[in-house]
């Protein structure tokens, strides 16, 4: 993958500081996990799309750590990415 820096996600996500680092990286780590059982080939990873992909993971369930709150329809944005990833 082209490495995701944790700077470069607190930075799309308009965080400073280091308190939240060890979730960021909890989020990242799941994010791969999740695009490699979406069906995202290996040799995506490569890729912007990969990155950004990863990324939008992060900032959706960053936003939304309220465990009461009801995620309806996640995002058409990352959903329309992993289409592409598995079959561009």
């Amino acid at each position: 993958m082209l490495e995701l820096q944790l700077d470069e996600l607190k930075e799309y996500l308009r965080i400073d500081g280091s308190e939240e680092d060890v979730t960021l990286a909890l989020f990242v780590a799941a994010a791969k996990e999740y695009l490699a059982e979406a069906g995202v080939p290996e040799d995506k990873h490569e890729t912007a799309r990969y990155k950004l992909a990863v990324m939008l993971y992060c900032s959706i369930n960053y936003e939304h750590r309220d465990p009461s709150e009801k995620i309806e329809k996640f995002n058409f944005s990352l959903e329309s990415l992993i289409l592409q990833l598995k079959t561009g």
